[in-house]
């Protein structure tokens, strides 16, 4: 059933990361948590290393449709990855059921922001 349930979560994530540009934090990691029994700090650092060939993969295809500003893509780069080694970091100094919380409600901010704002 592991190996199922991986294979469900690694579909969903890929379609959802080449056609939202979303797919490891919002799909990976609740659905790892939830059927692969993973601890939110664990479902984060296995998402982000499944998201590197999903990523690179997406970006591929996009770039060839013509949907890659790469002057911004290049803009962004420095602090993303600054800052993504920093988020990393914090999690150590943040309990398991905080992060949790944060997650949750990063989601909701997102997801109401998406659906009741242009």
């Amino acid at each position: 059933m592991f190996y199922l349930y991986a294979a469900l979560i690694g579909a969903l994530s890929g379609i959802t990361s080449g056609l939202f540009g979303v797919g490891g934090g919002i799909v990976m990691v609740p659905t790892m948590m939830f059927l692969l029994k993973l601890d939110v700090k664990t479902a984060i650092g296995t998402s982000l290393a499944v998201i590197i060939p999903t990523a690179l993969m997406g970006t591929y295809k996009h770039h060839h449709l013509g949907h890659v500003n790469w002057r911004v893509a290049l803009a962004l780069m420095p602090t993303a990855i600054v800052c993504g080694f920093l988020g990393a970091w914090l999690t150590r100094h943040i309990p398991s059921a905080d992060l949790k919380r944060l997650f949750g409600g990063l989601l909701v901010l997102v997801g109401l922001r998406l659906i009741c704002f242009k």
